[in-house]
C-alpha cells in the first residue's frame, strides 16, 4: 500500500487534491511514475517544469548537447549563465530546486534502447524523425507510453501513443521510418518561442492524463496553428505492412 502523503505534500499539491478526478490517489500515482524526457529543448523545458511541478516522482533526462545563447529565446529551463554547459546538468539543477523531493537523472548522450526500457512513459521532444523512431520503436516493444510533439514557425503538432493499451497504430504507421529528415527546421527557419511552450504544455498534460487513465486518443493528432489561433484534430489508420506494429512485422 502506498505510503499516505505527507503535510508538506498535502501543501504542495493541494490544487491537484481538490480535483476529485486526481486526489490523493492520483497524487500517488503520479509520485511513483518514471518519466523519461528526451531533448531538453524548447519543448523539453517546460514538459519538464510541468512534470516536475506535478509530482511525477522520477524524471529522466536525455540531451547530448550544452546550451548556447541562441537558445534563450525559448529555452525556458536556462540562463545566460548557463552557456557551454550541458542542458542536462542545468535542468536537473532547476528542477530540483523547484521541487526537491522528486528523483531527477541527467543524461547527456544519445538516446538509446537502454534508457527506455524501466519507464512508464517517454516524452519525445526532440528535433529529428531518426530519435523519434527508435523511442516509437522501443515503446512498442515494451509496452510504454509515447508522447511526440513539434514546432516550427507558427505551427505545432501533437501525437501520442498508449502501447500498453493498443496493440496497432504507431508513428512509423504515419511517417515511415525510410521517410528523409525534413528540409526545414528551427535552425533553419526559426519558430516562435510560445508555440513551443503550447505544445510542451500539452505533452505534460497528456502524460498527466495517460498516468492517471484518462488518455483516449491513441495516434490522434493534434495541430496549432498559432498565427490563426486555430486547433485542429486529425486522425490515422494503422498499417497492415508497418515494420514496426503491422500484421507483417
Amino acid at each position: 500500500m502506498s505510503p499516505e502523503l505527507s503535510h508538506e505534500q498535502f501543501m504542495r499539491y493541494s490544487r491537484h487534491l481538490l480535483m476529485d478526478d486526481i486526489g490523493e490517489a492520483g497524487q500517488q500515482k503520479l509520485s511513483q511514475a518514471r518519466v523519461l524526457i528526451v531533448g531538453l529543448g524548447g519543448l523539453g523545458c517546460p514538459v519538464a517544469l510541468y512534470l516536475a511541478a506535478a509530482g511525477v516522482g522520477h524524471l529522466s533526462l536525455c540531451d547530448p548537447d550544452v546550451v548556447e545563447l541562441s537558445n534563450l529565446q525559448r529555452q525556458i529551463l536556462y540562463r545566460e549563465s548557463d552557456c557551454d554547459r550541458y542542458k542536462v546538468e542545468c535542468a536537473e539543477r532547476e528542477l530540483k530546486a523547484l521541487n526537491p523531493p522528486i528523483s531527477v537523472s541527467g543524461y547527456a548522450v544519445e538516446i538509446t534502447d537502454k534508457l527506455i526500457g524501466n519507464q512508464d512513459i517517454v516524452v519525445d521532444c526532440t528535433d529529428n524523425l531518426a530519435a523519434r523512431q527508435l523511442i516509437n520503436s522501443a515503446c512498442y516493444k515494451n509496452k510504454i507510453g509515447f508522447v511526440s510533439a513539434s514546432a516550427l514557425g507558427w505551427e505545432g503538432q501533437l501525437m501520442a501513443f498508449d502501447f500498453a493499451a493498443y496493440d496497432s497504430l504507431c508513428l512509423n504507421c504515419i511517417i515511415d521510418k525510410d521517410s528523409p529528415e525534413p528540409m526545414q527546421n528551427c535552425s533553419n527557419s526559426g519558430v516562435v518561442g510560445p508555440v513551443l511552450g503550447a505544445m510542451g504544455s500539452l505533452q505534460a498534460t497528456t502524460v498527466i492524463r495517460m498516468l492517471l487513465g484518462y488518455f483516449q486518443q491513441h495516434g490522434e493528432m493534434q495541430r496549432y496553428d498559432g498565427k490563426a489561433g486555430r486547433w485542429m484534430a486529425l486522425t490515422a489508420s494503422a498499417r497492415p505492412d508497418c515494420v514496426v506494429c503491422g500484421e507483417t512485422r
